[in-house]
């Protein structure tokens, strides 16, 4: 067809001659196995999407929910959503980015159209693939294929293979001196900590906090409260081992619950005399949910849920917990505007507002994907 048009087109021929192209991924056959890198199919860019050759990503702990069957996705399927590449090929439509940008993914979109986008209180676009978890392209269709078998999309962006293909509303050009090993964790981990924090509890300085769960969102979350001048910063875990890195962050107290005998949330109010005044659950287990609401104070604490809720699980409480006052929020993505937002947290870390390094402790080469998801597991 390319070889044979004569007429002129008032877009780049390019656009007409996009190529599959033929690359590694690291596809989920099914729950509970190992990754399996193999060889995939890249369809083009259809009108309004992105075709992205990933340069770096990070392993989120939301990916091995997928994994594990605590978060509901089809198989087989691509997973991964934390990254930053570089754009290969631009869709029919495309106005926002070009071939030769570099860009972030973004697993919460940003169409610009939809009640959450329009209103100033929300962030979660009406076209994320959260909730649903179809695993499919806005029009209902794969770019992945691999030994002839249709392979879902995870959130939108599947960014564990070297070539990905997102939605326009789901990709955002950030500054090219930007070092894509690093702002990729701006992909997720960091944007959800630090935005819990500053963005969705408004941490206010002087104010108490607690912060369950110290991975890398964990962590972020820890910067957040800094930044937003909390004067106490305790720092709950079950591993020990994460306590130096959570107090060079900022945290002020680090608490294991294995060391006492009474609940967690007990202690933390004997620590501060009336319970803290912000709580953040990043882990997405329901009792340490529980425990984060009922740690703050009873009649103005905020307890942010930031780590993603296992599938059929509920939650019993005695709701006395919220009726003398408490607030009790979600935060997905740290309640940032993506495609807005995602520039200018980048454009921060270019000029030292902030720190990335802290929260990378390995750098693997993408085919030892499965040694990565262990040192996850491990708490490492």
């Amino acid at each position: 067809l390319c070889g044979d048009l004569k007429v002129q087109v008032p877009f780049p021929f390019s656009l007409l001659c996009l190529q599959v192209i033929k690359c590694k991924a690291a596809v989920m056959w099914e729950a509970n196995k190992p990754f399996s890198i193999e060889e995939v199919e890249v369809a083009p860019p259809k009108a309004h999407e992105v075709r992205i050759k990933i340069v770096a990503t990070g392993i989120c702990r939301s990916d091995d929910h997928v994994v594990t069957g605590a978060l509901v996705m089809p198989f087989p399927i691509i997973l991964g959503h934390e990254a930053a590449g570089v754009v290969e090929s631009v869709g029919q439509g495309v106005t926002s980015v070009k071939p030769g940008d570099k860009v972030i993914p973004l697993f919460v979109p940003q169409c610009g159209e939809c009640n959450s986008c329009l209103s100033t209180k929300g962030n979660l676009c009406h076209k994320n693939d959260i909730g649903s978890g179809a695993g499919l392209m806005p029009d209902g269709t794969t770019r992945f294929t691999c030994k002839g078998k249709a392979i879902h999309h995870f959130i939108g962006t599947s960014t564990f293979t070297e070539y990905t293909v997102v939605h326009e509303s789901a990709v955002a050009k950030i500054d090219s001196a930007a070092p894509l090993e690093k702002v990729c964790l701006i992909g997720c981990g960091f944007s959800t900590g630090y935005g819990a924090a500053v963005q969705t509890a408004k941490v206010e300085p002087g104010s108490t906090c607690a912060i369950f769960g110290l991975g890398g969102v964990g962590l972020s979350v820890v910067m957040g409260c800094k930044a937003a001048g909390a004067s106490r910063i305790i720092a709950v875990d079950i591993n020990s081992d994460k306590f130096a890195k959570a107090k060079e962050l900022g945290a002020t107290d680090c608490v294991n619950p294995k060391d006492f005998k009474k609940p967690i949330h007990e202690v933390l109010i004997e620590m501060t005399g009336h319970g803290v005044d912000y709580s953040f659950e990043v882990i997405g287990r329901t009792e340490t949910m529980t425990a984060a609401l009922a740690c703050c104070q009873y009649n103005y604490g905020v307890s942010v849920i930031v780590g993603v809720p296992p599938a059929a699980q509920k939650i019993t409480f005695d709701p006395m917990l919220l009726f003398t006052g408490r607030t009790w929020k979600g935060s997905v993505f740290g309640g940032w505007k993506s495609k807005d937002s995602v520039p200018k947290l980048v454009a921060d870390y270019m000029k030292k507002k902030f720190v990335l390094d802290p929260l990378i402790t390995h750098t693997l080469p993408f085919t030892k994907i499965n040694e990565g998801f262990d040192l996850l597991r491990t708490g490492k």
